[in-house]
């Protein structure tokens, strides 16, 4: 798996991949086959978990959960820094910290407020939209 992408996902791509009928379920489709490592926190986990409940029930939330907690794709992450890169949403700054603990290459989300990474220097964060990361993927 050392050849495979390790990413983030966001929040808002991770609501929006579990429906079928959503131009991003290809996210979570190549998530299940594989194809690539998503990096998680607890922090994000537990972020996914309270928005998928918001969105859809707890029941799907703790499906979800279920599946990201088993497969051998998913690499668990522990937090040491806060890079506070984030002014206008610090609650976004925990993808970061995930990232960067992950030595990720990429974070994918849709967010406006990740946009200022593309301004800074040190640490080098690579953000995708769901769109850059399809196609990248090597399913794609």
């Amino acid at each position: 798996m050392a050849d495979r992408l390790k990413v983030v996902i966001d929040t808002n791509i991770i609501v929006r991949s579990i429906s079928g009928k959503s131009l991003a379920s290809f996210v979570f489709d190549a998530l299940l086959k594989q194809e690539f490592i998503l990096c998680l926190s607890t922090e994000i986990l537990l972020e996914y978990e309270e928005k998928l409940s918001q969105i859809y029930d707890q029941e799907t939330a703790e499906l979800v959960m279920s599946v990201l907690l088993m497969l051998p794709n998913v690499e668990k992450v522990n937090i040491y820094f806060d890079f506070r890169l984030i002014a206008p949403d610090a609650d976004d700054d925990k993808f970061i910290n995930c990232m960067v603990s992950a030595n990720a290459d990429y974070l994918v989300s849709d967010d406006r407020h990740f946009r200022v990474l593309s301004r800074i220097q040190f640490p080098k964060i690579e953000c995708l939209t769901y769109e850059d990361f399809k196609r990248i993927l090597p399913g794609s």
